[in-house]
């Protein structure tokens, strides 16, 4: 990860933080996905929503949000980057979740329900399913 990319996950795992020390998810969740949006002038924003649905084999799941970070987006400016790409953003952003699950302060908050990405006009991706 590049010095920047650290400084983005920083700020990244304090929007993170922030979100789920103040808080409270519903007890029905039973998965969070991160909105991914394409903003003006190479940004991107990042929402995170819960759902009381989850069904691998049907994105729909991820449109049944019980609880979302609303209007507290998190937004990563790619205009230094050399591959300003949706692609490449959601697989930073990916890796970001990832590490966060394993080494956030609340991780486990996360990892105890599957987690989802996508664009909110595209495909939607399960990136972690806790084991049983």
């Amino acid at each position: 990860m590049t010095e920047n990319h650290s400084e983005i996950y920083s700020s990244f795992a304090d929007w993170l933080d922030n979100l789920l020390e103040n808080n409270d998810m519903p007890v029905d969740t039973k998965a969070f996905n991160f909105n991914l949006y394409e903003e003006d002038n190479n940004v991107y924003g990042v929402q995170l929503i819960a759902s009381d649905r989850f069904d691998v084999s049907d994105d729909e799941w991820a449109c049944c949000e019980i609880w979302s970070s609303e209007e507290d987006v998190f937004f990563v400016d790619t205009s230094d980057e050399d591959d300003k790409t949706r692609e490449t953003f959601e697989k930073f952003v990916n890796d970001m979740i990832s590490y966060y699950i394993r080494r956030g302060a609340y991780g486990d908050v996360l990892g105890f329900v599957p987690v989802g990405i996508g664009f909110v006009d595209g495909d939607l991706n399960i990136i972690f399913i806790p084991e049983n």
